[in-house]
């Protein structure tokens, strides 16, 4: 079965082919002139994904020398994510598959990124999680902390009460001066800071133990540079090093905790770190670390699919086409993780 798969939550627009669960062609199109503005801007990304998502899927068909009419199911991200920005993606979808006569699936893009770790390129000896596994999605806009029982059976154990970890990486490098996108300028600047003398920033403590919570590191993080330096725009150059690898070093211990707390509980064979954060190394580090204390696997999958891609929301709808369910032409956007019906709480 030949499954298209189309992203445009954010500012990635992705165009990927799968037959069946193997990656045949993944092209991603980021939109850098955001880094102009410190962030992403709603509206310029949504015309960005429409000028862009035809040529894409263009050039992804010509890659494998196939005619549109050979695609078997036509599948894009609902949500959550920018409105504007998915409605572009769905819109094209589901015009697509109704003018082709195509089954269409719509996928939510945190279930595209917790499937990821399944993502191979004809490679049968990928290391892949067994259900029932435990997986720590940790994005831009969303950390949770999930144990994944079946295609159709999620329960989510914790999230983030406020920022997720990387809106924080985002929020403390722009607090630094290192500008936008903060996860991989933090990391960069972390990883040559060799000494051991971390500042001691808080690690939120939450009702829930499996939650998450990193706005009040972000604001110890201010109230430092504030004591020591006066403003942030009066740092010194060779201090913030230090500061990022300090800051780096509580978000992971943050996440490590409660996986740790979750893997003395649940029992599971298999463990996964997704994510466009799970590109980050001293996270996947400390993570491997901690699976290999307990004896499980650890599943991450390569720094292609750990960002916003199309690959991940055609294996997704693969996986929702082989268990039976079926969607309409008429499935709207959503912005919020609310809307998913799949991912439930733990009662």
């Amino acid at each position: 079965m030949n499954i298209l798969g189309i992203e445009t939550s954010c500012d990635e627009t992705s165009v990927a082919i799968l037959v069946n669960d193997e990656v045949k062609v993944n092209l991603v199109s980021s939109q850098d002139f955001h880094i102009n503005y410190g962030g992403v801007v709603p509206e310029l990304s949504s015309r960005a994904h429409l000028q862009i998502i035809i040529p894409l899927l263009r050039q992804a068909l010509e890659k494998l020398k196939l005619s549109i009419e050979e695609i078997d199911l036509i599948s894009a991200t609902a949500g959550p994510g920018l409105i504007g920005a998915l409605l572009v993606g769905l819109t094209f979808a589901k015009g697509l598959a109704f003018s082709l006569n195509k089954p269409f699936v719509p996928v939510d893009h945190i279930e595209g990124h917790i499937f990821s770790a399944f993502l191979q390129y004809g490679n049968s000896e990928l290391i892949k999680p067994n259900f029932p596994y435990l997986c720590l999605v940790v994005s831009g806009g969303h950390t949770l902390l999930l144990l994944v029982k079946s295609d159709l059976e999620i329960i989510k154990l914790g999230t983030t009460v406020d920022d997720a970890a990387g809106e924080a990486f985002d929020k403390v490098a722009k607090m630094i001066g290192l500008g936008y996108p903060g996860g991989p300028k933090i990391q960069s600047l972390a990883y040559n800071y060799t000494e051991s003398n971390l500042i001691s920033f808080p690690v939120s403590k939450t009702q829930n133990d499996y939650d998450f919570s990193f706005s009040g590191l972000k604001t110890a993080v201010l109230r430092y540079v504030l004591k020591e330096y006066g403003s942030r725009e009066k740092i010194k150059e060779e201090d913030k090093p230090k500061i990022a690898a300090s800051f780096q070093n509580a978000v992971v211990k943050a996440l490590t905790k409660n996986v740790e707390k979750a893997l003395s509980n649940y029992k599971v064979d298999s463990f996964a770190l997704v994510g466009g954060v799970a590109a980050n190394k001293f996270l996947r580090d400390e993570l491997a670390e901690l699976t290999k204390k307990y004896g499980i696997k650890f599943v991450v999958p390569s720094l292609e699919f750990c960002g916003d891609n199309g690959a991940m929301i055609a294996y997704r709808a693969w996986r929702l086409h082989l268990a039976g369910r079926k969607f309409n032409y008429e499935y709207n956007a959503y912005p919020s993780l609310k809307e998913n019906k799949l991912i439930v709480p733990e009662l």
